[in-house]
């Protein structure tokens, strides 16, 4: 006699139901929406086409905000050598310039767990979409700031708003994709880090050849790439999806195809509802709190996105020279990005080893930055160059996140905490580059390297747990808890059908279910 189908939909009593383990539909994934009680087939080729179609739909939309989302908020490092600090009419000194790049982080760190709540209760495209507007908005009025308060009200609203959009993107990237594809997305929205400094430095340089007695040069770069950030705003509202399961551009058959091409994921697509437990179990997990650490420590360094131009123009460049050599910075980040998570997709359980690699080639660079003689300004604008390579590990680690966390409410929470590292990093960060150290800043290129040293100690540390908690679980006796659930659905003819649920679509945590075992 051959075992019950996971996919059969059978009517019962109500005696026979009561003797089946029952969830409410609202405690299970979306996805089972869709696939509970259907025989779903499709071809690899089917599976393959259904991908194409959602890249071809997201990644350039992800794409185009990521880049818009760092040149934003790195207008400020560029206006630096625009006027904002030393031209005719400068409005901050450089110790309030440092607290504008930390009032950022501040704001953001506030307010990440607001936005990762209504990440879960809100339509995520939406969300994200009025939060990109605000941004926008806010963008636009550093044109007209004339102090450090006025300055600061901006940058906070830039820090809230952002606070949503990369744990919105994670929490997308986990929707669509499987965990083999989620690296080498994540790192292709990521690397457009690189395309925006390309893209600001470029946009700088024009506006360094506007002769206009009214606005100078850094308003200009705020005007420009604040018009820019509305549209996409526009855009993403009438064209970014929520989910798989509502998304505008697949029809019925490719939505149930693309909720069952990521069940491999053994993580669902998401559920609405917050659950305590989930949100409890996150706190207890070790992981969590090694991602956060990993994402505060690595990301202490990421100041040197707001000091690059200063850090360029200290070793002899001019204004002009500065902001074209941004340009090289922004390549260097692309390919730096691509190599890794390129590495980190196809060397088997590698993403570690890919991270701590990047992390010894920036360490290299920051010790030639700080033992280099101050004449050989070509070697010391390699040095810095080589230093780049530190960006790629935490892009990883964003990707691991997703893939090795599971249960929505949890896997909100993961994000909400290790965003909330990167905030605290990034607002204490900019405190060291402190003008007594300048030209040279021996001492902060001293802590970038402990900072980095740590960070990749942190992720061979979190890859030993992760293999030793899976190897705990291949030795454990298959758990049968959750392999016969249902949930029943009353039809128009007021029948009761019940209908057997995938465990991958019980929005189970990676601790409850068993079967999971977390990607290396």
């Amino acid at each position: 006699m051959e075992p019950e189908s996971s996919s059969s939909i059978e009517k019962r009593s109500i005696a026979d139901d009561m003797a089946k383990p029952h969830v409410a539909t609202q405690d299970v994934d979306v996805a089972a929406g869709l696939t509970a009680g259907k025989e779903v087939h499709f071809t690899p080729e089917e599976a393959a086409r259904v991908r194409r179609k959602i890249d071809w739909h997201l990644m350039p939309l992800m794409c185009i905000l990521y880049m818009m989302q760092f040149a934003d908020k790195t207008t400020l490092g560029q206006s630096a050598v625009l006027g904002l600090l030393n031209g005719p009419k400068h409005y901050i000194d450089q110790a309030q310039f440092n607290w504008l790049s930390t009032v950022f982080y501040l704001f953001f760190l506030g307010f990440e767990w607001p936005q990762n709540l209504a990440l879960q209760y809100l339509p995520v495209g939406k969300w994200m979409s009025f939060n990109i507007f605000v941004w926008s908005v806010a963008l636009l009025s550093h044109t007209a700031a004339r102090n450090f308060g006025e300055f600061f009200a901006c940058r906070a609203f830039l820090g809230i708003c952002e606070g949503a959009i990369t744990p919105g993107f994670m929490i997308v990237t986990s929707m669509f994709y499987t965990r083999q594809e989620q690296t080498q997305r994540v790192g292709y929205w990521f690397l457009m880090n690189g395309a925006a400094i390309i893209f600001l430095g470029l946009v700088a340089y024009g506006t360094l050849h506007i002769h206009n007695d009214v606005l100078q040069a850094w308003q200009w770069l705020m005007i420009i790439t604040g018009v820019i950030t509305f549209v996409v705003s526009i855009l993403f509202w009438f064209f970014f999806p929520d989910s798989p399961a509502t998304a505008w551009f697949l029809t019925p058959e490719e939505r149930v195809i693309a909720v069952e091409r990521i069940k491999v994921n053994q993580a669902g697509v998401e559920n609405k509802h917050f659950k305590t437990e989930q949100f409890v179990e996150c706190l207890k997990d070790p992981k969590t709190w090694l991602f956060f650490f990993f994402a505060a420590i690595s990301n202490v360094t990421n100041s040197l996105s707001n000091q690059r131009q200063i850090i360029v123009a200290g070793f002899g460049f001019t204004s002009l020279q500065t902001t074209l050599l941004g340009c090289v910075d922004g390549a260097v980040e692309i390919i730096v990005i691509f190599c890794t998570v390129t590495s980190a997709t196809y060397w088997k359980n590698g993403r570690a080893y890919s991270g701590f690699l990047a992390y010894c080639v920036a360490i290299l660079g920051s010790i030639l930055v700080n033992t280099l003689p101050s004449d050989n300004r070509v070697g010391l604008l390699f040095s810095y160059w080589v230093s780049i390579t530190s960006i790629a590990p935490f892009v990883v680690m964003l990707a691991w996140v997703g893939s090795t966390t599971a249960g929505h409410t949890k896997r909100l929470t993961t994000n909400a905490i290790v965003m909330i590292g990167y905030a605290v990093g990034n607002a204490a960060g900019p405190q060291y580059w402190e003008k007594k150290y300048q030209p040279r800043n021996h001492v902060p290129w001293l802590i970038l390297s402990i900072c980095w040293a740590v960070s990749a100690l942190i992720m061979l540390a979190t890859r030993f747990y992760l293999a030793w908690e899976n190897a705990r679980r291949d030795k454990e006796a298959h758990d049968a808890s959750y392999d016969d659930v249902y949930i029943t659905e009353k039809q128009a003819d007021g029948t009761v059908v019940e209908k057997k649920v995938d465990k991958a679509f019980l929005d189970l945590t990676d601790i409850q279910n068993r079967d999971f075992r977390y990607v290396l």
